[in-house]
């Protein structure tokens, strides 16, 4: 089973040359420090960064510098700082290639659910709800199930939606999932963990064709 660098690696090998990349808060953020060192890839965060490199070290942080969950980040020769506006305008105008999202909860056909916390007070959905407007290569990064072994892997998403049929691929600890028109289909299954399990850890209808390879990081 991976953990949340596992996820984040795996996720890295969807990245392609010359991908405009907008990563979300959460594990997405962590996909930049996994990304092969041969190609050019840029990352966008909506505050308005694009050339974001990995996570600086200890010591070495510069609390201007920060991504949109105000994480201190590195940035690479060439970058660029602009405001909102131009941020959101590089998302609305569909100019980036990937976009990367942490989630509660996804639903059999592409639904997402990741801004609204039960119990919490939150302002609104932020930037996701543009992200899942716009973008049409999303990724979701997230735990297979909660902390109480619930999966978040539904039929219908139970928390209120951020976007609709927008998801195609999902990374959790447990394996690689597609969206396709008739649910979730198994691509790949994290090193140890059997098909067995992630049936039992999916509530929504689950796709198994012929034998499925463990993930290669």
């Amino acid at each position: 089973m991976l953990d949340k660098n596992g996820i984040a690696k795996r996720i890295a090998k969807e990245v392609k040359d010359g991908y405009y990349v907008n990563l979300g808060i959460g594990i997405p953020t962590l996909v930049a420090n996994f990304v092969r060192d041969d190609i050019e890839v840029e990352f966008q965060s909506e505050n308005g960064v694009l050339g974001m490199g990995p996570f600086p070290f200890e010591g070495e942080e510069d609390a201007d510098i920060i991504n949109a969950g105000k994480q201190t980040i590195t940035t690479l020769p060439g970058a660029s700082f602009f405001d909102s506006a131009t941020s959101f305008s590089m998302i609305r105008g569909k100019h980036v290639d990937l976009t990367i999202l942490g989630a509660m909860e996804v639903s059999e056909n592409g639904d997402i659910a990741n801004w609204k916390i039960p119990g919490k007070m939150v302002k609104g959905m932020g930037g996701a709800m543009d992200l899942v407007a716009s973008a049409e290569n999303i990724i979701v990064a997230m735990m297979h199930t909660n902390r109480a072994g619930a999966s978040k892997l539904l039929k219908t998403c139970s928390l209120p939606l951020t976007g609709v049929g927008c998801v195609k691929k999902i990374v959790t600890n447990m394996a690689v999932i597609e969206i396709t028109s008739k649910g979730f289909k198994l691509l790949e299954r994290a090193p140890g963990v059997s098909v067995e399990e992630i049936e039992k850890a999916t509530e929504g209808h689950l796709i198994i064709e012929g034998d499925i390879p463990e993930m290669i990081l």
